[in-house]
């Protein structure tokens, strides 16, 4: 079977920084897969290549068979991917629904029916009862859960979370990662950029590794923490799994 998605040799350079170095990797469906590093590592830049906003250097991405390798952001949205940012910025001026509806436009100019997909990611990811609030009346934990629901109405096959539980307390964070299990079970794809490895843990079935750009190690989230390039570049020698 072919995988829903697959990295081949990818690399970026800016100029003289050579940001993501051959990496190579393939995720199978209604599977959440991590991506961790230190910072630098690259994480973000591959992100960005999978979502269209960088070509690679060299190397092919391929979705769902298809060569998606320096196609714009849009395209590669409309193709069935979806992505959040670190950074969470919603638009304030417009009510917790409207900016959800946001993501529908990409494929609908319908108002209904942008509006039925956000009501419906907002009941997904636990937002239906503030559907009508503002900006301003939202928790850092709503706003993550925001982003997520602005995704998930482009309505992708793959999504792609970069940090979306920094910040959050364990409990909320437990709160996110039970409303990934749901997506998956619904038969979505996701990967995800983290830092916290007990939420690596108890999310993912497979976790890539980068340091310094290239990929160091892939595997079971049991295999990883116990990996010695991995101790050694990232989580340090004295790191208990």
């Amino acid at each position: 079977m072919t995988a829903l998605l697959e990295l081949n040799n990818v690399s970026k350079r800016f100029g003289g920084l050579l940001a993501v170095d051959g990496v190579s990797f393939s995720l199978k469906e209604r599977s959440i897969t991590a991506l961790v590093g230190p910072n630098g590592a690259g994480k973000t830049t591959c992100f960005n290549m999978i979502a269209g906003a960088f070509r690679p250097t060299v190397g092919t991405i391929r979705f769902e068979g298809e060569t998606i390798s320096g196609r714009g952001a849009e395209a590669v949205c409309r193709l069935g991917i979806g992505r959040t940012f670190q950074i969470v910025r919603p638009m304030r001026d417009m009510t917790v629904l409207e900016n959800a509806m946001v993501g529908a436009f990409s494929w609908t100019r319908k108002v209904s029916e942008a509006r039925e997909a956000a009501l419906d990611t907002l009941e997904t990811v636990g937002l239906a009862p503030k559907a009508n609030a503002s900006i301003s009346q939202l928790t850092l934990p709503d706003r993550k859960m925001l982003e997520t629901a602005k995704a998930l109405s482009t309505r992708p096959r793959l999504l792609l979370l970069d940090e979306v539980m920094a910040g959050l307390r364990p409990t909320e964070a437990a709160a996110v990662v039970r409303v990934l299990r749901r997506l998956v079970e619904r038969g979505l794809t996701i990967m995800l950029v983290e830092h916290v490895m007990r939420i690596v843990m108890e999310a993912a079935e497979n976790v890539v590794v980068l340091h310094h750009g290239a990929k160091i190690a892939e595997g079971a989230p049991v295999y990883i923490v116990k990996h010695p390039e991995v101790l050694a570049g990232y989580l340090g020698d004295g790191f208990r799994g």
